[in-house]
């Protein structure tokens, strides 16, 4: 199969996940590769030992991601659209799947992971409940070692207090370059004293 031939089925796919769950699909389509870059710029992925993703979609990010790991890195992917987390599994068999971000702490456990190094997010964090986004910034708090990198785009600046109260903001990059345009956020976790 082409390369061109794979954007249209992820496309396509990205667009039915989208329509069949809005709230949980923040976009029409998968991020660009400008977006994708821009995620993966701030880690010193030579020192990560464990990351996870938190809604992998069609891998837009997962390949970039992908192509900096070490061999031994322990991978988890977490997508809640069955369809693209099969083709996940399928395209990157030695990563970890799961469909419920909400549980990552209890899925690294399973995979013998103590804490992450870096976590990546392409959630859409401000469509969900508070009590959901809670329980995810508290999952992405605890999983994560002290200093650890915490790299998610969305498409406003709504999360910015929120993400201020759990997480050091680095900085805040600006995506004109992806449909809709994004906002990436690069945050590290609190040093503990």
């Amino acid at each position: 199969m082409g390369e061109k031939q794979l954007k249209i089925n992820e496309s396509l796919l990205f667009l039915q996940g989208f329509f069949n769950n809005p709230q949980r699909v923040g976009s029409v389509i998968p991020s660009s590769r400008f977006l994708a870059d821009q995620m993966i710029q701030p880690v010193s992925w030579n020192e990560v030992k464990a990351v996870a993703e938190l809604g992998s979609g069609t891998g837009a990010i997962t390949r970039f991601m992908k192509k900096q790991l070490n061999e031994s890195t322990k991978v988890l992917l977490f997508e809640r659209d069955k369809k693209m987390r099969n083709n996940l599994k399928i395209e990157y068999p030695d990563f970890f799947c799961h469909s419920d971000a909400c549980q990552l702490v209890k899925k690294m456990t399973q995979a013998g992971i103590g804490q992450l190094d870096c976590i990546i997010s392409g959630l859409p964090f401000f469509n969900f409940t508070k009590e959901m986004r809670e329980n995810l910034l508290n999952q992405i708090i605890e999983a994560l070692k002290p200093g650890g990198v915490f790299v998610a785009f969305q498409y406003s600046l709504q999360m910015k207090k929120k993400f201020a109260e759990e997480l050091i903001i680095e900085k805040i990059e600006f995506v004109p370059f992806n449909f809709p345009p994004a906002f990436v956020y690069v945050c590290r976790k609190r040093e503990t004293l």
